[in-house]
């Protein structure tokens, strides 16, 4: 086996899939948990069937919670935790030395809450010994499910260096798994973010009845509204038409793997948001990045009705009904425009 080392930051079902995906292209994986007890059991049984059922850690993956023997001497480092924690972990990171050349290969699809600041921002402002040119971003339509079971996806890397983003995508390329790179880091990050709040209108659209022709409107307005705000943070729209935009868009709002839909299918069925995370084990990201957004188009002057329906919804106790009809009774206008 090579000796070029990956770890893997989060052992959640994706942190446990890229794990065994790092593994399968000959790189030496050790996967981070938090957790110690978690971690140990981890290690023992080398399942987590709460967060991806019959799935194994591969025996040769080591599964540590220490986070300086994680990451010591690693080429690739992934961060696969959920939004509201990246701040912290980031923060413990740069207590611990990382190889000059370490490549930080974001997964998290998520903004801030409290600032409503892209992964890419906290990394500037937490890391401050590391090369932002080494940093890569990788979203796209890639549920863990299905990347497990080696079913053929295609997900985008991208990076301020071009070299970067290819390292990282000759080391992970497969028959099965494919990966385009890109330049544009900020609309791959607001790509991957915000289709989680479309995906939970999504599922409000499914729970409460409505039919194919509502679904087939709200992604591409949904989309709309993502090349927006995009615009607005200075991404490329270009992006938007790709796998970080329409790809992840169709496959979190279609999916039955979206934890995303189904929170919004729950509540469009009538249940409260606290009950319906109350019984989910994994993170919805979709319910944090909805007030993230918010606050965002506030700041950018952003128009962004079908969020901030969704946010009436989620936070405020809106009937889904009054809100599409809020939608649908808006001032009308020409389809495209900024």
């Amino acid at each position: 086996m090579t000796h070029v080392k990956a770890t893997i930051l989060g052992a959640g079902g994706w942190g446990i899939t890229l794990a065994n995906l790092c593994h399968s292209v000959d790189l030496s994986v050790v996967l981070w948990e938090f957790d110690p007890d978690a971690a140990d059991k981890l290690r023992r049984t080398r399942v987590r069937d709460e967060v991806l059922p019959g799935v194994k850690v591969h025996r040769e993956v080591a599964i540590t919670h220490e986070l300086g023997e994680a990451v010591k001497a690693s080429r690739f480092i992934f961060l696969v935790v959920p939004s509201h924690v990246v701040r912290p972990v980031l923060r413990s990171l740069n207590k611990v030395t990382m190889a000059g050349e370490a490549i930080l290969v974001n997964c998290t699809k998520g903004l801030e809450i409290e600032t409503h600041k892209r992964i890419s921002e906290l990394v500037r402002e937490e890391l401050v010994r590391f090369d932002f040119d080494n940093y890569v971003v990788l979203s796209g339509p890639s549920h863990a499910e299905e990347v497990s079971k080696s079913i053929p996806t295609a997900v985008v890397v991208a990076s301020n260096d071009p070299k970067k983003a290819k390292a990282v995508q000759k080391s992970l390329n497969t028959p099965v798994f494919r990966l385009y790179t890109s330049r544009d880091v900020i609309g791959v990050e607001i790509g991957g973010a915000l289709k989680n709040i479309i995906a939970i209108a999504a599922g409000i659209c499914d729970g409460a009845g409505f039919g194919d022709n509502t679904k087939a409107a709200l992604l591409p307005r949904g989309l709309a509204e993502i090349v927006r705000l995009g615009r607005k943070a200075g991404a490329d729209p270009l992006t938007f038409s790709g796998l970080s935009g329409m790809g992840d868009l169709v496959a979190t709002c279609m999916s039955r793997h979206s934890r995303n839909r189904y929170v919004g299918e729950q509540i469009g069925k009538g249940r409260t948001l606290a009950d319906v995370l109350a019984g989910m084990t994994m993170v919805a990201e979709g319910v944090k990045t909805c007030k993230a957004a918010k606050r965002l188009a506030g700041k950018l002057l952003v128009e962004m009705p079908i969020c901030h329906q969704v946010y009436k919804v989620l936070f405020n106790g809106k009937d889904p009904k009054q809100a599409m009809q809020d939608l649908m009774t808006r001032k009308v206008k020409s389809e495209i425009w900024y």
